[in-house]
């Protein structure tokens, strides 16, 4: 496997943007505070309220998992639960971090087409008694673009978060790809105002080096919030090194254009795809009906793609994706039908 190429494997497998590399070299010249409180992080942080048009309280951390076990952490006691979609990324891909992070939390998983949460399925969940042998919920989670490349609009996101908070409960949002949510259509700017209290702001996925974005609208919760990261270990002395990244990818509109085109190259490969997408293709990511022996042999071919949740094999575009990979995989696609 040493050879083969990891183009589509994951938005992960792709390089750093050039934007964000030089910003990184920018922000490593001469001395500056630490541990979050210098000018590379303020400059940051003002561009990501800019993005969201919010006056939210920013932090960077190294991890989607870190960003997300954290800020569940902030919303939930330890004997109450998080609503999620069962395939979220909280629920499948991260080791227990909420519970860890959170001191014992659960996690509800809720059903829904596309991973998108069904509306009727977090109705019947947020009817459920309190009782004391269980732990009722407390916070909602939800991701945008989801776990299969579909994305919410405002309105199918007003529709989960009203009612959770109508419960008085807090909503957090995953936007590991939130970028390519936004070039696919969605407003960042509507988000302030659908009672999301925590936004995690992808950075990994995007074109950057590790760093996710953590925007707090509701401002009760960074109370301390440094001194949960500084427990969690994702407080770092050289945060500018975190933050940097997001100057380079916001000042100039690189986070939104680069995921235009990653979402551009997976609406390519779907139109040369043989083999039957399942998932309506509307950020980065082809979810196909393969089965297993002709994934062995895509991967005897040279190019690698994982079998996802629900069975189907992902493939991911990324801003680094070109068109004659798109095709170069088409081709080879074609060959194993």
């Amino acid at each position: 496997m040493s050879d083969a190429r990891y183009d589509f494997a994951s938005d992960n497998t792709a390089p750093a943007a050039p934007e964000a590399m030089a910003a990184l070299v920018a922000a490593n010249a001469g001395f500056a505070s630490g541990y979050g409180t210098d000018h590379v992080t303020a400059e940051a942080g003002d561009l990501v309220r800019g993005l969201l048009d919010a006056d939210a309280e920013v932090r960077f951390v190294a991890s989607g998992t870190a960003a997300n076990a954290i800020s569940l952490a902030a919303l939930c006691r330890p004997f109450e639960s998080v609503l999620a979609h069962e395939h979220a990324h909280v629920c499948t891909d991260e080791t227990g971090a909420p519970g860890y992070f959170g001191q014992g939390l659960g996690l509800i998983r809720l059903p829904g087409a596309s991973g998108r949460i069904e509306g009727a399925a977090l109705a019947e969940a947020l009817a459920q008694p309190d009782v004391s042998y269980r732990q009722s919920p407390a916070a909602l989670s939800l991701t945008n673009a989801t776990e299969y490349g579909t994305v919410y609009s405002a309105a199918a996101l007003q529709a989960l978060t009203a009612p959770a908070k109508a419960k008085g409960y807090g909503v957090h949002l995953d936007g590991a790809r939130l970028a390519n949510a936004a070039a696919a259509g969605f407003d960042l700017k509507a988000i302030k105002g659908l009672g999301v209290d925590i936004l995690v702001i992808g950075g990994t996925k995007a074109g950057m080096p590790p760093t996710e974005a953590v925007a707090i609208f509701d401002r009760d919760l960074a109370r301390r919030f440094d001194a949960r990261l500084k427990q969690a270990g994702q407080l770092p002395s050289k945060g500018r090194f975190y933050a940097a990244p997001f100057i380079g990818m916001l000042q100039d509109g690189a986070f939104v254009r680069h995921a235009a085109h990653a979402n551009a190259m997976a609406a390519k490969l779907a139109g040369l795809m043989p083999f039957p997408v399942k998932h309506a293709v509307e950020a980065n990511g082809l979810f196909v009906e393969m089965d297993e022996p002709t994934l062995k042999r895509l991967h005897a071919s040279g190019w690698f793609a994982y079998r996802f949740l629900d069975g189907t094999v992902r493939f991911m575009c990324s801003w680094a994706t070109t068109p004659e990979a798109v095709e170069s995989l088409g081709e080879t696609l074609r060959t194993l039908v």
